[in-house]
Order: structure tokens, then C-alpha cells, then sequence
């Protein structure tokens, strides 16, 4: 109960932070305008708190249902006006005008985002560096001459700093046949591998890209930090201490890779080579079979940790100077957005899967876990989910913000207003497909949950 108080309180906190930039982006900018606002509400529904300030007694309320909220302009269309505010009607202004006033909510939620990473970036982003361990056989990893001691330096001729760089120009590369990395060998030597990306499935994209080309990080022999009792490990003989060298032969240097060979061989015998008070010994586990996620996989009953001498050897905190980390903030906004509109292009063609469409639900889990794993991380998931909202609502569709650009941009062309019918007809299209997006985002949750 207190972990879903937590996630919920998060997600609130998310929401509320992205709502009021976006609001005060259209608010701010209708006030440069002219143009007479009448109230301005976080939540939508019904009021249950508000004040009125300034000149023009404007509404600043608190509304009951909080998903979103809104900014209510002075408009010929929707109220009688006393002939005064008439001239700061909305629908009075050029097209220029309403274009800037409708664009500065979703430029609003980019801006906060750049603001947001430049902070990280000077404050210092945690991570690992890219040390790779030994590819297995088969992987496209092996196939390009990855190998052991191998520090990725770039991707593409874009620096990577640390592991979860290396993790984004890898997931920033769907849709290519292959892309080049830059290594720092442990001799020193650096050399180019031609990385072979486009036989990944759909399913490896959603998983993890990384592991699916073999690209796995060098983060020691993994240490058994509990077992769970009456299950295969406690009856093999391992216990909480023990470091595990190799699994069937092959080295493990990730608490993934024991994971992943276990998993593989249900009900199948696996030598797990331990190191424990300064010896080695192999012992045999046999994991029990169970059913996840429509297959059977092998479980042990262990729980791994990284071994904490290892983690300080490849940890690294990635800090910029102010200027450099505005420019590191526009650049992964910028990135993190024509990436956003070409994951919902692949999706639309049938290139992506439907299941990366989250609702409510996920969003609110991944915010109570981002906030649980510190300041930095939670900062980092709210400039994400902020561009997020400023690309969706830049799209074409009526009753977001995009809709209403395109409304205009047909005046424009027009010479004249798009009529009212056209106008009832976009909406409704526009809610029908909302609904649908909703519902696909919806059902994915319930999905995720079961």
C-alpha cells in the first residue's frame, strides 16, 4: 500500500509539473498577445479551489479530475464579452497570433525538458562505463569482433561516455541495417567494428537490444546475495557470499548473463562454477520450469548482485560545465524527439509493435521507481515523459494543440477560417481516435500488470 501511495504521489507530482509548464506556455504568450485569459486550471471538471488576481481578475483554479488542464481565453465563439475585452478576444487575432499562442504549450514542455537534462548534466549523471565482456558465439557482436577488455568509445562518431549512451545509440538505430562503434582495446588501440543491426526482431527492440547483438557488460562475476529456500540452488549447496565464475564453461561477467543461461535450460542440469574462501568448486543446479510471459523458463532461486569491487572499477559520473550542458540538453531533446515521432511513424506503418503505447498505469509506475532511485534519475524520467507531451501534442490530430495548427495552417492556405462543420467533423475524428490511442494504451498496462 505504501509503495502504490508512493507511485501514485510520483505520477501526480509528474503530472502536475508538466500540466502548469504547458498551461503557463499558452497563458504567458496569449498575455504577450493581448489577449484577455479568464482562468487558468490544472485538472479539468469541476473547481474546488481558485483565486483571482491581476488586472484582468483572472481564475487560477484547481480543478477535480487532474489528468491535464487547460487555459480559458476571452472568445467571441464560446461567450458574450463586454464590448472592452472584445479586441483581446482570441478569436479576434491574426492567425499569426493564435498560431504562437496554440505552439508555446507543447515548445513550453521542450524547453523544460532541455532545462531539466542541462541540470543533470551539470549536477552529474551517474552511470558505467562501456566495458564489454567477451560476445557469445553466434551474436552479431561476435560476428563483428567484439572482445574481451573492449571500451566503446562511439557509435557512429558520436562520443558515448558511458554505458546507457551506448544503450541509447543503440535503440536510436532502429530501422538501419548497421551501424559502426568505436573501441578503445585494452591495449590501448582503438578500432572500428561494423555492427550488424537489422536482423533484430520486434521483440528484442522491446527486450533488451543490447544482449539480443551480444554486447554485454564486463561487470565482474556476479554474487549470490540470497537464495531463496527449498528451491534448486539451496539444494546444490550454494549460499549467499558466492561469486559465480562461469556458467556451463562460459564466463559470467553479469548478474544478465546467469540469468539468461538459467533461464534458457529448464529442467536441464547447469555447472555453476563458485568461488568461495578463496577457492573454486563446480556445482550442478537443475532449474525448476516456469511459465512467464507465454514461455517456460528456468529458474534457480537465486538472487544476484553485482560485485561491488567491480562496480567501483567501471563507475563514472558524466559532469559538464553549465554552457556545454545546455548544449548536451538541446541536443538530447532534440534526439529523444524525432526519435519519439519515428517510433510512432514504424508504429503506424506495422514496423514497431503497439505494445510500446503506455498509459496512466506504467507511466505512474516507472515515476514511483524513477523517484525511488534518486533526485537525478526522477528529474531525467519527468524531462522524458515532458517531451513526450510536447511531440504528441504537435501532432496533426484535432482537439490537441497540433489540430489546431493545422486548422490554421489551413486558414492560411484558405484565405479564410475552416468552417464550422469542417471543424465539428475534425473533432470528432479527433476524439474517436483518441479514444482509440487511450484504449490500446490502456489494455498494454492491464497487459504489463498480468
Amino acid at each position: 500500500m505504501i509503495e502504490l501511495a508512493w507511485k501514485i504521489g510520483a505520477f501526480l507530482v509528474v503530472l502536475g509539473v508538466l500540466v502548469v509548464f504547458h498551461e503557463l506556455g499558452h497563458y504567458l504568450v496569449a498575455r504577450l498577445c493581448g489577449v484577455k485569459v479568464l482562468r487558468f486550471s490544472v485538472g479539468f471538471g469541476r473547481v474546488v479551489w481558485s483565486r483571482r488576481v491581476g488586472r484582468d481578475r483572472t481564475e487560477w483554479a484547481v480543478s477535480a479530475v487532474p489528468l491535464g488542464g487547460y487555459v480559458k481565453m476571452a472568445d467571441e465563439r464560446e461567450d458574450d464579452l463586454a464590448p472592452e475585452d472584445v479586441p483581446r478576444a482570441f478569436n479576434r487575432q491574426g492567425v499569426g497570433k493564435r498560431i504562437a499562442i496554440v505552439a508555446a504549450g507543447p515548445i513550453a514542455n521542450l524547453l523544460l525538458a532541455v532545462v531539466l537534462f542541462a541540470g543533470t548534466f551539470v549536477a552529474g549523471v551517474p552511470g558505467q562505463r562501456a566495458m564489454l565482456a567477451p560476445p557469445p558465439p553466434g551474436t552479431a557482436a561476435a560476428a563483428a569482433g567484439f572482445s574481451d577488455g573492449d571500451r566503446v568509445v562511439a557509435v557512429d562518431g558520436d562520443p558515448v561516455a558511458s554505458l546507457q549512451d551506448l544503450r541509447w545509440r543503440i535503440v536510436k538505430s532502429q530501422g538501419r541495417s548497421s551501424i559502426d562503434v568505436e573501441v578503445e582495446r585494452a591495449d590501448g588501440s582503438r578500432a572500428t567494428r561494423l555492427l550488424t543491426v537489422s536482423e533484430l526482431a520486434t521483440a528484442d527492440w522491446e527486450g533488451n537490444p543490447l544482449a539480443a547483438l551480444g554486447l554485454r557488460a564486463d561487470l565482474g562475476a556476479p554474487v549470490v546475495d540470497q537464495v531463496s529456500p527449498g528451491k534448486p540452488a539451496e539444494a546444490a549447496g550454494m549460499r549467499a557470499g558466492d561469486r559465480i565464475v562461469a556458467v556451463d564453461g562460459r564466463p559470467a561477467r553479469s548478474p544478465s548473463d546467469v540469468a539468461s543461461a538459467t533461464n534458457a535450460k529448464p529442467g536441464v542440469p547447469i555447472v555453476f562454477r563458485i568461488a568461495r574462501d578463496g577457492g573454486e568448486s563446480d556445482v550442478t543446479v537443475v532449474p525448476e520450469g516456469s511459465e512467464q510471459g507465454g514461455r517456460r523458463i528456468g529458474l534457480a532461486g537465486l538472487r544476484l548482485k553485482v560485485d561491488p569491487e567491480a562496480a567501483r572499477r567501471i563507475a563514472i559520473t558524466v559532469r559538464t560545465g553549465p554552457l556545454d550542458a545546455l548544449g548536451q540538453g538541446v541536443r538530447k531533446t532534440w534526439e529523444l524527439s524525432t526519435f519519439t515521432l519515428r517510433m510512432l511513424g514504424r508504429m503506424i506503418t506495422g514496423d514497431a509493435s503497439l505494445r510500446n503505447l503506455s498509459g496512466p498505469i506504467t507511466l505512474a509506475d516507472y515515476a514511483g521507481q524513477s523517484a525511488q532511485a534518486g533526485v537525478l534519475v526522477f528529474v531525467g524520467y519527468l524531462a522524458l515523459i515532458s517531451i513526450s507531451l510536447g511531440v504528441l501534442n504537435l501532432l496533426p490530430i484535432p482537439l490537441l494543440d497540433g489540430g489546431h495548427l493545422l486548422y490554421y495552417l489551413a486558414e492560411i492556405i484558405l484565405g479564410r477560417p475552416v468552417s464550422d462543420r469542417a471543424f465539428e467533423v475534425g473533432q470528432r475524428i479527433g476524439m474517436a481516435l483518441l479514444a482509440v490511442l487511450m484504449t490500446l494504451a490502456l489494455v498494454n498496462d492491464v497487459s504489463r500488470l498480468f
